[in-house]
């Protein structure tokens, strides 16, 4: 995601135009930290206060599963973020006053959003068990923020119905051989200037997969399908600890040598990239959580780790970062393409050309965002 409050976790040392993409090592010193485009992308996504009416059949009723997965989901929706909803419902009939979105992120406001307050966090307190406090804490995000942009973003780019650019991205088949899954932050969800979500909407949901954070269903079908592939598959892009960071190539090396030892279906199994989609402060916990089920799956919590190779990336002069070698979502997706496009083995599959079709997709999402803010005079 594009904001200027967001730390990304990606290493990666291409620079890329919408016309060409090229390597570059180049250390831009120019660079100030709050530049027109960072601007730009964060104060897009702030939107001004809207009601939401929560009845029977109006925009705040149960969240269907087509509704659900036209987000971009893949589960069944999440029993718990039915819950909060219902919640949301019989508090808002209790008090007797509308619900009320807005902000940065769409968040509640007003009288409701105190009332809710203390009683969500009542329910918490209440819940004994550390999980269930944090499956209900992802829960309550998402319901807030389905609710919240119900009949008001766009429900394939997540822009307002007005800025709509879905008719400007050119959809791409991804090459067979790898699958990406957009481990997201329930903060990152549904945010106008995320860039995780260009990925399903260039490749398809099938071969770039949204796996919310918290979300139990999600990440159900996300590990059952590392576990159907085997642990030589399944490959998360974080900063490596080691003194010799793995790269793309040692990844696809590696999967390639365990084919050649397993069975034809082992080796049809694509090679999964695991992009943790959140702030930098917010990765920790999520790069967390997924070691702690590699362990629960393959007895080892140490999950594969990569790191593209490190330089100043394209992006920085979009919004600014922590340093020179991190970079948003879909860069570091575009990252990884170029790297497997370098091996002799993948020329044959143009996965250039995927890069590409990111990159133009981001540069729609940037010109989108860019049209919004000056028609609303930001």
């Amino acid at each position: 995601m594009l904001s200027s409050a967001s730390h990304r976790v990606f290493t990666v040392a291409y620079q890329f135009s919408s016309s060409s993409l090229k390597f570059s090592a180049k250390t831009h010193t120019e660079f100030r930290p709050r530049s027109l485009h960072s601007s730009i992308m964060n104060s897009a996504s702030r939107s001004s206060p809207r009601e939401v009416r929560v009845n029977g059949t109006g925009c705040g009723s149960n969240i269907t599963l087509e509704e659900w997965q036209g987000w971009g989901c893949v589960s069944p929706v999440p029993p718990m973020v039915k819950e909060v909803i219902q919640d949301l419902k019989l508090l808002e009939n209790n008090i007797d006053a509308q619900m009320v979105f807005g902000g940065n992120g769409g968040k509640l406001q007003g009288d409701f959003k105190i009332q809710e307050d203390k009683k969500h966090r009542a329910k918490y307190q209440a819940l004994g068990d550390s999980d269930k406090k944090f499956q209900f804490f992802s829960a309550r995000q998402i319901a807030c923020r389905l609710l919240g942009s119900r009949g008001y973003l766009c429900q394939k780019c997540w822009l307002p119905m007005e800025d709509c650019m879905c008719s400007k991205v050119k959809p791409c088949s991804l090459w067979h051989g790898i699958r990406f899954w957009l481990y997201m932050h329930p903060k990152d969800f549904l945010r106008q200037n995320n860039t995780g979500k260009l990925l399903w909407q260039v490749f398809g949901i099938q071969a770039a997969t949204l796996c919310l954070y918290g979300i139990s269903e999600d990440e159900e079908i996300m590990w059952n399908a590392f576990k159907d592939a085997g642990r030589t598959k399944v490959c998360c892009l974080y900063p490596s600890q080691n003194i010799f960071p793995k790269t793309v190539q040692d990844a696809f090396s590696c999967q390639r040598s365990e084919d050649l030892t397993h069975s034809s279906t082992t080796r049809d199994r694509p090679l999964n990239f695991v992009l943790i989609d959140g702030t930098w402060s917010n990765s920790a916990a999520m790069f967390k959580r997924l070691k702690e089920q590699a362990k629960l799956v393959w007895g080892e919590e140490d999950i594969p780790c990569i790191s593209l190779a490190t330089g100043a990336s394209a992006m920085h002069r979009l919004r600014p970062q922590p340093s020179w070698d991190r970079t948003c979502t879909a860069a570091a997706a575009i990252g990884v393409l170029l790297e497997l496009q370098l091996l002799p083995d993948c020329r044959s599959h143009r996965i250039d050309k995927q890069a590409e079709a990111v990159d133009h997709a981001l540069v729609v999402l940037l010109e989108a965002l860019t049209a919004r803010r000056l028609r609303m005079g930001r």
